[in-house]
């Protein structure tokens, strides 16, 4: 395995895990709307980033490289330790099938949204959250 130097190891320090800028503006958005949630709710499966419980509601705010958005390019990109890093997204992918399955099957309804969905129509994206929770105004 490939020594990390200080500079990349001070960058990916920095990386956040939760309370993303995209998930702030999901939050901020529809917490103005009315609705309540529970954030980063270790008791569902998956730590989802926004739980409704009543519901059964789980949602997922993921990023690109980390969730494997177009893995297929990530693939081809060249970065330190490569190796590593690829392994480490397709373990993320494989456990986020893992998560919606279970909770699926458990009688959530499991939302996931890409970081690029919440930038270019948030609108849209919470129009999708509204339609998972049903009976909630």
């Amino acid at each position: 395995m490939e020594k990390i130097d200080k500079t990349t190891s001070k960058r990916m320090t920095a990386i956040k895990s939760k309370n993303t800028k995209i998930e702030l503006l999901l939050r901020k958005k529809l917490y103005s709307l009315g609705f309540r949630y529970r954030v980063n709710y270790s008791k569902v499966l998956g730590k989802p980033d926004i739980v409704f419980s009543k519901q059964k509601v789980a949602v997922f705010v993921d990023s690109h490289f980390w969730h494997g958005y177009n893995f297929d390019l990530i693939e081809k990109k060249t970065f330190r330790n490569k190796p590593y890093w690829i392994n480490k997204i397709r373990k993320n992918m494989v456990r986020d099938t893992y998560v919606t399955k279970t909770l699926e099957s458990c009688g959530w309804t499991v939302i996931r949204l890409w970081e690029h969905q919440l930038k270019e129509d948030l609108d849209d994206c919470v129009k999708l959250i509204r339609k998972g929770i049903k009976g909630y105004s």
